[in-house]
């Protein structure tokens, strides 16, 4: 594959595509915890960024050693969204219902934003397929150059649900977590039907 325009725009537009779920959580996480520092921002914003660019790679090895395994596991994927997103979007309107305040240290933990990078980015993995044909280094150009426009994306879905969350107050946390359990539904969905 040569590295010429149609090259990057389509790896724009793949990262725009694989971006939106992960714009949508960070968007959930930002009303979730309205007074995110900028430099817990930014991690939110990379560790989306990282598990989208790394499932595209995943996917991009598996159809060059272990194609028939991936078969299987891609039918897995929607259920996988579903319970992740669900879960997590529960557990955020359960804390939102309780005497939850910034002091007590409510907000996004690294092993909800770990689970949750996952399961924004496991559809991510069938990308793998539509890149299949580059060598290896343009595959990686292509998951870096996903990863820098979900991380983008993701911050400016954070700084809109921050800036909204401060507004909102109290019912911020319900609002992102029935967000998360929406697109874990529509994840669902859109993959069974």
């Amino acid at each position: 594959m040569e590295l010429g325009f149609a090259f990057f725009f389509n790896s724009i537009l793949l990262g725009i595509g694989l971006a939106m779920d992960a714009f949508s959580v960070s968007l959930a996480n930002g009303l979730h915890e309205p007074y995110m520092s900028r430099r817990k921002l930014c991690g939110v914003a990379g560790v989306f960024a990282f598990f989208q660019a790394l499932m595209p790679m995943v996917g991009w090895i598996c159809v060059h050693t272990v194609a028939q395994y991936f078969a299987f596991f891609e039918k897995c994927i929607p259920w996988i969204a579903l319970i992740l997103l669900g879960g997590i979007g529960g557990k955020m309107i359960f804390e939102s219902l309780g005497d939850c305040d910034e002091a007590c240290g409510c907000g996004v933990g690294l092993r909800a934003l770990m689970v949750q990078g996952v399961a924004t980015s496991i559809d991510a993995l069938s990308v793998g397929f539509t890149i299949a044909d580059y060598g290896f280094f343009e595959a990686l150009l292509s998951a870096v150059i996903i990863a820098a426009v979900t991380f983008v994306i993701c911050v400016g879905g954070l700084v809109i649900g921050r800036t909204a969350g401060t507004r909102l107050a109290g019912r911020a946390g319900i609002l992102g977590g029935l967000i998360l359990i929406f697109i874990g539904i529509e994840v669902f969905v859109s993959h069974m039907f």
